[in-house]
């Protein structure tokens, strides 16, 4: 409970950060009030193997946002995707050496879906902030494939990023940005897996993404 509290206080806070007027703003009204994007990821496991691999995260995310005016955009973001390992286990822990891959495996999978919110604010040209929720329904499953039981946590995520147009009419763009994330323990976890999970953190700094969009 003090997890989920900090989380809508930093969330809060943010938002309210982000709205602050400042002198050189020009609210207007937009011609293209519509976007939806996706965001550019190729991990190591759809490279090196195929979607039904234990490795695969089987990752599908999708974002349709609103602008208000050409400061203040909002949107709904739907994300499903599949762990076999903790997500406070980053890239640069394998290649220090402190763990072994292997033996922090889950026994099984957790596959994850939710639907959320984002407030997404221009400061400055196309630099902007991102704020992001997302409620999380959270399936346990054996190494068969079997349903254990379920689960719920809740998922944030903070965004600076350089918003970037092409073409004629501006409709496409892409989104370079940086990302942190942190999350809530999911208490109804089983054994196997929440013993994995306690042993890492529930933060993950610093993550690079790029979103390809379009706006209508």
């Amino acid at each position: 409970m003090k997890n989920l509290f900090t989380i809508l206080l930093f969330l809060c806070a943010f938002s309210a950060f982000a709205q602050m007027p400042s002198r050189s703003d020009k609210v207007v009204e937009v011609t293209q009030k519509w976007r939806v994007s996706i965001p550019y990821f190729v991990p190591e496991s759809l490279i090196f193997s195929s979607w039904d691999d234990h490795t695969s995260t089987q990752h599908i995310e999708l974002h349709v946002k609103r602008n208000l005016d050409n400061k203040n955009i909002i949107g709904v973001k739907f994300a499903h995707f599949r762990l076999f390992q903790p997500m406070g286990i980053t890239w640069w822990d394998g290649l220090l050496d402190k763990i072994e891959t292997e033996s922090e495996y889950y026994p099984g999978h957790v596959r994850t879906m939710g639907l959320g919110m984002s407030y997404q604010r221009m400061l400055w040209k196309g630099l902007f902030a991102t704020a992001e929720v997302l409620p999380q329904l959270q399936t346990y499953l054996d190494l068969d494939g079997n349903k254990i039981k379920n689960g719920f946590k809740l998922y944030t995520s903070y965004h600076l990023g350089y918003h970037i147009a092409f073409g004629k009419k501006k409709h496409f763009f892409v989104e370079p940005q940086i990302n942190c994330m942190l999350w809530t323990s999911d208490n109804n976890a089983p054994n196997g897996f929440k013993q994995l999970d306690d042993k890492w953190r529930n933060y993950f700094l610093f993550e690079p993404q790029i979103y390809l969009g379009w706006k209508f």
